[in-house]
Order: structure tokens, then sequence, then C-alpha cells
């Protein structure tokens, strides 16, 4: 018997999305608090505390707390935003975003029931689907994987919703198959994908490449999500640039016509 709410959606935008929800009288959506955008009036908003599936209901407060141990290790909120519908006909909620990327759909039926993605990729899914954690067993991908020793592990037979940086490119890799990439850049991977972190082999490269010491390994069979502008790395540019353009001084402006001369220098303070 399928324990997840079934819900309809729709996905907006190109470069920044957001994703409208349609539920039914009665349906449920969880989501990270903060990542609703907008919602009918006669949805109702819940606060949840721990992952919203339910499934640790009948634990009584044992199961509850175990539940947000879990999202208090993968680096989430001790509590969830839940989304119920209480008209007798459909009505629609949109969740947004938190930076520029894509917003992925992703059926846990279609790949085994489980999926093991980034923290702080989730962005929503359907009641039932419970948010679990993934350790990395292997000592190289938990030292230098870019997500330590614990990943997030979506379990569930409905619809989860993650999000990442840039274009996002799907992969399926065949038994043996083997994919090396940065470690920034992996979204998910089904279950059966083996994951682990390497040194690049060449010390020039390591100092001098630009690509950083290690590479993540992604070896098949299954199917991997990438992304091609992880946020950490649109973060270092930001930040990079900032102080570039500033230099300690908040009057300088990177591309100014007048060569980083302020306005207020000129009109004074008013």
């Amino acid at each position: 018997m399928k324990r997840a709410h079934e819900v309809d959606y729709q996905i907006f935008g190109d470069d920044i999305q957001f994703v409208e929800i349609k539920l039914d009288y009665g349906e449920t959506i969880v989501a990270e608090p903060g990542a609703m955008m907008y919602m009918d009036s006669s949805i109702e908003m819940d606060t949840v505390f721990g992952d919203g599936s339910g499934k640790e209901s009948g634990k009584g407060l044992k199961g509850m707390l175990a539940t947000a141990g879990k999202r208090v290790l993968t680096g989430e909120n001790l509590f969830t935003s839940a989304f119920t519908n209480k008209a007798p006909d459909s009505r629609v909620l949109a969740f947004a975003a938190p930076y520029p990327g894509k917003i992925i759909p992703v059926d846990l039926m279609d790949f085994g029931g489980q999926l093991v993605c980034q923290r702080d990729s989730y962005l929503c899914s359907a009641k039932g689907i419970e948010i679990s954690i993934a350790f990395q067993k292997k000592i190289g991908a938990g030292l230098f994987g870019g997500e330590g020793f614990i990943m997030q592990r979506l379990v569930g037979d409905g619809l989860a919703f993650l999000h990442a940086g840039g274009t996002i490119i799907k992969k399926e890799l065949s038994p043996g198959e083997m994919l090396k990439l940065d470690t920034g850049c992996l979204v998910a991977f089904t279950n059966g994908v083996d994951y682990d972190v390497q040194f690049v082999g060449n010390v020039k490269s390591a100092l001098f490449g630009g690509e950083g010491l290690f590479l993540a390994t992604l070896r098949g069979p299954g199917t991997v999500w990438l992304q091609s502008l992880p946020f950490s790395r649109m973060a270092d540019r930001i930040f990079s640039a900032s102080k570039k353009a500033g230099g300690g001084n908040s009057n300088k402006g990177e591309g100014s016509l007048l060569g980083g001369i302020a306005l207020g220098n000129i009109f004074g303070n008013d």
C-alpha cells in the first residue's frame, strides 16, 4: 500500500525555478522552513518536529527525538513545515529555490524507494517521505568528500523535490562504469552507486591545476545527478569578487563608470 501522498506539480522558470504543487483535500506537502513562496488561503501550515513523515508517531517521544536528531546530524533544522489542503477541492502552493539553479522532481518508486543526496539539496516532498542519514563508510569520502561522513537518505514511495545549482545533468552508470567529478558537483545518487573520494594523483595538478586535491568517484550501476554550479563555488567567487572590488573601502564599486568614485562623495551626504 502506498504511504506517501500523491501530488501533482508544475515547475516554472529557467535558471531560478519554483515548483507549484496541487493538493487535493487532506493531502500534505512537507518542506524545509522558509522554502514556501505562496499558497492558497485554504491551505493550512503547521510546524512539525522532525521530518514530517509520520513514521515516528508510533514510537512516542523517543522516536520523535531520534528523527529530529538525524536532521541535526545532516545539518538541517529540528522542525519542518507541513502544508495541508483543508478545502473540498484542489488548491495550490509553491516552493522557491534558494539560489539560481534547477529543481529536480524524483519519484522514489522509480529508484527502489531510496535516494542519497547531499545536504541542503532537499526542498520539499509529499508527506510520507522519510529523511534519514546515510553514513559514508569509506574514510576518503568521509574526510574529503565535501559533505563529511553524513549525507541525506530519502526513503519512501512518493515524490521528492531537490534543488541544485546551475545546469543539472542526469547520468546512467552501467555496472562497473566509473565517473570522476568535483566533489561539490554531486547532487544525488541511487542506492546501488558506490561513492568514494580519491587524491588526484599528481602533486603538480593538485597544487596548480585549480581543481582541488581530491575528486569524487562514482561507480555503477545506478543513476547520478550532477550540478554545474555548486553553491559553495558561487559563494567563493562572490566573496573573492567583493574583496577585489571593495579593497576594504565600502565606497568602491566594481565596474563603476566613475572609476570607483562613490556618488555620495560627489553630491555630498544628501
